[in-house]
């Protein structure tokens, strides 16, 4: 991983694992939940029902799964939502993290060994 292709930094995997994402937006703290439509190290693209403006800072935490865990693992990370855009009824939210997920890397190098995961280079 961290080999860059087509422009990505990092491989993204297609991989749908249930986010929770907190925000401010004037007074309030706000959190909302999507389902990642991809993830790399270096970010995810989340589903929801709700947006998020474009250059928000955020805190998230992905719930990951696989085929032989006890418990869901739970990955936290701050980023920064770089575009949202409205698709079928909900919104595409793509955020860059602020520092690569670590923890996140060695799932997916996991799942991918084991050949639970698929590339998207682009």
């Amino acid at each position: 991983m961290g080999e860059t292709w087509h422009g990505r930094a990092y491989y993204r995997f297609e991989l749908q694992f249930p986010v929770r994402i907190r925000f401010q937006s004037g007074a309030n703290r706000l959190e909302i939940e999507g389902v990642s439509k991809n993830v790399s190290i270096g970010g995810l693209l989340v589903r929801s029902m709700t947006a998020i403006p474009q250059y928000t800072s955020v805190s998230f935490v992905v719930s990951l799964h696989g085929n032989d865990a006890i418990r869901p693992v739970h990955v936290l990370g701050e980023g920064e939502v770089v575009r949202v855009l409205e698709h079928a009824g909900a919104y595409l939210i793509a955020v860059r993290c602020n520092q690569p997920v670590v923890p996140l890397e060695e799932f997916l190098k996991e799942s991918d060994e084991m050949g639970l995961t698929s590339h998207n280079p682009s």
